[in-house]
């Protein structure tokens, strides 16, 4: 934890978390306290890690994917809210986003090996899960694996923004990971500024930087997390529809949104879909997003929505 008193107190905080680090930097009122806020944030990450993690045997969602199909299972009101949002992603995605890969996820290596009895494809959770959040409970009626990596860390951002307002908070940026949300702005009045990634694997270049406030950018790509099998290199994205680790011309997708476990979620999605059918999303959805290809000369940026 770091702070600097020029014109505005400036807090720089950040902490581990589901294997990355959560980051925030905040312009708080004065008399704050850092360490409760430290503290708030970091639970937060810890909250969504426990109830949504595959890499713990003993979080929520493991306890879901192991319970008997067709049997009611009592689940923290944050997991319903993220699974329900998962499954309108779903249906409006034509499938390109789906929470039940996590067989997928495990048999191209990229997942925790949990052992766990699952089908050798993902199967779709269309029909396979049924939501009661009235009832903060949910059951499998089919043998699927429920995987929420493409959408629990927006939803841990999402969390971050919501304590920096009970803090009092106004102007913060928090991240985690690819996903990043802010409110207000820097310090000295201006937008905050962030980077987007160039797309190359082994390098931390800039491919451009965009201004942000009371939103949330959240990208997904398959140049980072991959892995070499017999000569060919295998997305830790999974194609849905396929069972299959995504083969998209698509190298990296940005998703701009009000809410960034929407962001996550659709990131995800397009990222599968490939140039044209994401284009195609972007426009029936209202989406906002910078789609990036590689070409046999670098890479060609597309805009849609407000990146047109």
């Amino acid at each position: 934890m770091s702070t600097e008193t020029a014109t505005r107190l400036r807090l720089a905080l950040s902490g581990p978390t589901m294997g990355t680090r959560w980051s925030a930097i905040a312009y708080p009122p004065e008399g704050i306290d850092a360490v409760a806020l430290e503290e708030a944030l970091a639970e937060d990450c810890t909250r969504v890690d426990g109830q949504m993690s595959t890499w713990k045997p003993g979080s929520d969602l493991m306890r879901l994917n192991r319970a008997p199909l067709g049997q009611w299972q009592s689940v923290p009101p944050e997991l319903g809210y993220v699974l329900a949002l998962g499954e309108g992603v779903r249906r409006r995605s034509e499938g390109r986003f789906d929470m039940a890969v996590l067989a997928s996820v495990e048999a191209a290596g990229f997942g925790a090996q949990t052992g766990l009895p699952l089908p050798l494809t993902s199967g779709g959770t269309q029909d396979s899960i049924e939501i009661d959040l009235d009832a903060g409970r949910v059951r499998r009626l089919r043998a699927v694996g429920i995987d929420l990596s493409g959408i629990a860390k927006g939803f841990a951002v999402d969390l971050m923004c919501r304590t920096m307002e009970r803090f009092g908070i106004a102007d913060y940026l928090v991240g985690l990971d690819g996903e990043i949300a802010a409110g207000g702005a820097r310090g000295d009045g201006r937008p905050w500024t962030v980077a987007l990634e160039a797309p190359v694997p082994g390098t931390r270049d800039v491919a451009a930087r965009l201004q942000l406030s009371n939103a949330a950018l959240a990208t997904s790509g398959n140049y980072r997390h991959r892995r070499c099998v017999d000569g060919r290199w295998l997305s830790h994205t999974i194609d849905p529809r396929t069972g299959a680790p995504a083969e998209t011309d698509l190298v990296s997708v940005t998703v701009h949104m009000a809410d960034c476990v929407l962001a996550d979620a659709w990131a995800t999605a397009l990222l599968v879909a490939g140039r044209n059918a994401a284009q195609l999303l972007c426009t029936e959805n209202g989406i906002d997003a910078i789609l990036m290809a590689e070409t046999e000369t670098g890479f060609e940026t597309t805009g849609c929505g407000a990146f047109r």
